[in-house]
C-alpha cells in the first residue's frame, strides 16, 4: 500500500497528506471532503490514488441542473415499456469503487438525497432496482464549506476534512518540474482493492483498548477549548484509529493512532485549534504508513521524522542530476538541522541526512 500511495503522489507537490488520506478513508469506511480553491490539484490527487489501487473509478463536476441519471444511470426504456422502473448502472456511481465528486454542494436535492443512500448505507434503490453499491471511499471537492444548515448536514457525512492551499513560491520549482511530470506520464496499479479489503477487516477486528481512554481524554479536552464534534463523529473516530494502526501495520490501536482526530474537526481554523490543544497527547503520533499524515496533524517529532525519513527516501530512488534535486535535498537537510539536535535524531533520520550529503557531494564531484 505504501508503495501505491509514493507512485500515487508522485509528481503532485505538497499533495502527500491528500494522497494519505484517501487510503485512511478507504480502510476505515468513511469519506474525505477535501477544501480548496480551484486548481489546487484535488482531482488529480484523488484520480492517481485511484489508478493506483487499481479500483474502478467514478469522477463527476456537479452542477446546479445535474440530473440524478447522469450519476447512477438512465432508466432502462425497454423495461420501462413492461411498466418496470430500472436503472442502467453500468459505469457510473453505484458500480464505482473509488469516487471523485467535484462541487458536490452544487447538487440538487434529489442528487443529496441519492448521495445519502450511497455513502451512509452502501446501497442504492430507484424503482425496481436494489444494489449494495461496492464503494470503498469517495471523496467530495469544493471551493468551502456550505453556509446552509441543510448542506452543513450532508457535508458532516464526510467524516475526513483536508484543507489545501496553492504550492507555496518557496515551491515553485519542484511545481513545475512535477507537473511536467504529472502531464507525461501515467500512474500504473501498484496495489488492488484486496489490500485495502484485508486492512480494512484488520481495522474492524483492532483492539482499542490501550487508546480509548486517550481518545475519549481528547475529546473532552476538545470539547473544552469549544471545539465541538457531533455523537456520530466522536463514535466514528474509532474507526480512522482502528485505521491508522492497521495502516501501520498493528492489529491494536496506540495513543501513537490518535493523530486522525485532527482531521475529523470539521473546520480549518478548529483543526489548527485541535493541534495546539491536544498537542502533549498527539506527541507520540507516527505512522510508518501514513507519514506526512500523522506528522501534519501531529507536528511531533517521530511523526515528522517518519516523514523526512520518506521524503529522503523518495529523492534518492533517482539520480542527483539536477539543480532542481539537489534543491530539493538540501531542503531536507536543513529542515533535520532545524528541527532535530544531532544527538537527538532517530537513527533512520540521521542515516538518512548522511546519504543526502553524501549523495551532494558526489553529484558535485567532492
Amino acid at each position: 500500500m505504501r508503495v501505491a500511495l509514493d507512485q500515487a503522489a508522485r509528481g503532485l507537490v505538497d499533495r502527500q497528506v491528500l494522497v494519505d488520506l484517501v487510503a485512511l478513508a478507504a480502510v476505515a469506511g468513511e469519506h474525505l471532503l477535501v477544501l480548496g480553491p480551484p486548481g489546487t490539484a484535488k482531482s488529480q490527487a484523488v484520480r492517481q490514488v485511484a489508478k493506483a489501487l487499481g479500483g474502478r473509478y467514478f469522477e463527476y463536476l456537479l452542477g446546479r441542473f445535474t440530473e440524478p441519471s447522469e450519476l447512477v444511470g438512465p432508466i432502462d426504456l425497454r423495461r420501462l415499456k413492461d411498466g418496470v422502473v430500472e436503472t442502467q448502472t453500468a459505469g457510473m456511481l453505484p458500480e464505482a469503487e473509488v469516487a471523485f465528486l467535484d462541487e458536490v454542494f452544487l447538487g440538487s436535492t434529489a442528487i443529496l438525497n441519492t448521495l445519502l443512500s450511497l455513502l451512509n448505507e452502501r446501497t442504492f434503490r430507484r424503482g425496481a432496482t436494489a444494489l449494495a453499491v461496492p464503494l470503498r471511499v469517495c471523496v467530495g471537492a469544493a471551493n468551502q464549506l456550505p453556509d446552509d444548515e441543510a448542506l452543513a448536514a450532508f457535508a458532516d457525512r464526510f467524516l475526513l476534512r483536508c484543507f489545501v492551499a496553492p504550492v507555496a513560491d518557496a515551491q515553485l520549482e519542484e511545481l513545475l518540474e512535477g507537473g511536467w511530470q504529472v502531464e507525461g506520464g501515467a500512474v500504473t496499479a501498484g496495489a488492488s482493492l484486496a489490500a485495502i479489503d484485508e486492512l480494512a477487516a484488520t481495522a474492524r477486528a483492532a483492539d482499542l483498548t490501550a487508546a480509548r481512554p486517550a481518545l475519549a481524554a481528547a475529546i473532552r479536552a476538545l470539547r473544552g477549548a469549544g471545539v465541538a464534534l457531533s455523537d456520530r463523529r466522536v463514535v466514528k473516530l474509532q474507526r480512522l484509529v482502528a485505521a491508522a494502526a492497521a495502516l501501520d501495520g498493528r492489529a491494536a490501536a496506540t495513543t501513537a493512532d490518535l493523530w486522525p482526530i485532527v482531521y475529523a474537526v470539521p473546520t480549518a481554523e478548529a483543526q489548527a485549534q485541535a493541534r495546539e490543544v491536544l498537542r502533549e497527547l498527539l506527541a507520540a503520533s507516527a505512522s510508518d504508513g501514513l507519514a506526512a499524515a500523522a506528522a501534519e496533524a501531529s507536528m511531533a517529532a517521530p511523526a515528522r521524522a517518519a516523514r523526512l525519513v520518506a521524503t529522503a527516501q523518495a529523492l534518492l530512488a533517482g539520480p542527483v542530476d539536477g539543480a532542481t534535486r539537489a534543491l530539493q535535498l538540501e531542503s531536507v537537510v536543513r529542515e533535520i538541522d532545524a528541527g532535530f539536535a544531532t544527538d537527538a535524531r532517530p537513527p533512520a533520520l540521521a542515516d538518512a541526512r548522511a546519504a543526502i550529503v553524501a549523495a551532494l557531494a558526489q553529484a558535485r564531484g567532492d
